[in-house]
């Protein structure tokens, strides 16, 4: 089952669930381990009581912004960053406020935030709320001047480049390439694939649009939390899980993309040359494409400055590391690490990780929501910084 599949399903469960508490709560950060394992310790950053959050990213300076997308839950605002212990809206609660009649000039739908190497944090929008689908002015890339606080750039995609069916998950930026730098954005919509962005001119292009290394494998079972992890409607049979080109992650010296389908063990690579040219027949990119073998099942993606990529595991609750020469190891691991979602390598030299008990969704358990609040921003040490392609 595609992630549109999945995502209508969502629309008619999350629309009834009732959020307790208030929309937003944040706790400040612990100055001891949440969680101690004989792989590693992690600290809380943040509780999240009320929205489900996916998406972290953190400044140099040390300025966390986190998102909210709007699948059903009580969401008054859509970005935020936390500041003196509470989330707020950012950069101001006007362009948060979903509006069907203005898509484009504001926040309808925000799946993942991403600081850039010049220090730009770039908003990606869905322009789907409830997964109802999108129309054009609805999805779009939007970059905040964190000096100003002030957006400086809106990129709207095309339908022919983000059909309504689409769903763009994450971004990375390379910011050496073209006038102004690229963007890469998977879509884990649609025919999935990787959408790319010329920063200067607006233009976007699809790439690997159905390509097998994009795609869910029709096979594949995750066990969560002790059962096999399907799509279970009230009432109906449990139908497989399948959403495909989801993580994302650009190597330390820029010239390949990691990507990963949810529903999969496989990691993937491209070249960003042949991504980056605009010129570029579909074949001739897919001959770039390699195979890099096993991976635990994965939501997000990251990498360091020393070439190593990061992501969750999602059927053992714990993070990972993978080493260039292919190598894995566990970081870290605990209960409350449930359904790691978006990663970000910050400045401090920590990586941060969203736990957001996705699997516990309506949908997977026949209408009940068995989401046990709060949701968790942790973080954990290691000794690499962010890839920074400027």
């Amino acid at each position: 089952m595609q992630r549109r599949t999945f995502l209508t399903a969502t629309t008619v469960s999350l629309a009834a669930t009732q959020i307790v508490g208030p929309a937003y709560a944040y706790a400040a950060p612990s100055h001891s381990p949440s969680g101690s394992t004989a792989a590693g310790h992690y600290e809380v950053v943040a509780r999240f009581w009320g929205a489900m959050p996916t998406g972290v990213t953190v400044s140099r300076r040390g300025r966390v912004f986190v998102n909210f997308p709007r699948w059903g839950d009580d969401v008054p605002f859509t970005v935020a960053e936390l500041r003196g212990g509470k989330p707020v809206a950012y950069p101001d609660a006007e362009v948060n406020r979903e509006d069907a009649s203005d898509l484009a000039g504001h926040f309808q739908s925000v799946q993942s935030v991403v600081v850039d190497p010049a220090d730009r944090l770039w908003i990606l929008d869905t322009g789907s709320p409830l997964f109802a689908g999108s129309s054009y002015g609805g999805p779009k890339l939007v970059a905040v001047d964190l000096r100003t606080d002030r957006i400086v750039r809106k990129i709207l995609f095309p339908p022919e480049v983000v059909p309504a069916n689409s769903y763009p998950n994450d971004v990375r930026f390379d910011l050496r390439r073209g006038a102004e730098g690229m963007a890469f954005i998977t879509d884990s919509g649609g025919s999935n694939g990787i959408i790319v962005v010329d920063l200067a001119t607006g233009r976007s292009w699809r790439r690997l649009a159905g390509h097998p290394s994009a795609l869910p494998d029709g096979q594949f079972l995750p066990v969560i939390e002790g059962e096999p992890f399907m799509v279970r409607p009230a009432g109906g049979e449990p139908i497989h899980y399948e959403t495909g080109s989801d993580g994302i992650a650009l190597s330390a010296d820029g010239t390949r993309l990691y990507y990963c389908p949810l529903s999969s063990r496989r990691l993937h690579s491209v070249s960003t040359d042949a991504l980056a040219d605009p010129d570029a027949t579909d074949a001739e990119v897919a001959a770039t494409v390699e195979d890099l073998g096993f991976k635990p099942m994965a939501d997000g993606l990251e990498s360091d400055d020393r070439g190593r990529l990061y992501g969750g595991d999602l059927e053992h609750n714990s993070i990972w590391r993978r080493s260039p020469n292919g190598t894995y190891r566990t970081l870290a691991q605990g209960s409350d690490l449930l359904w790691v979602d978006t990663l970000s390598v910050a400045s401090d030299r920590h990586l941060y990780a969203i736990a957001n008990q996705l699997n516990r969704l309506s949908p997977f358990h026949e209408g009940k929501d068995l989401r046990r609040k709060p949701y968790l921003l942790v973080r954990l040490p290691i000794d690499a910084g962010p890839v920074r392609l400027v």
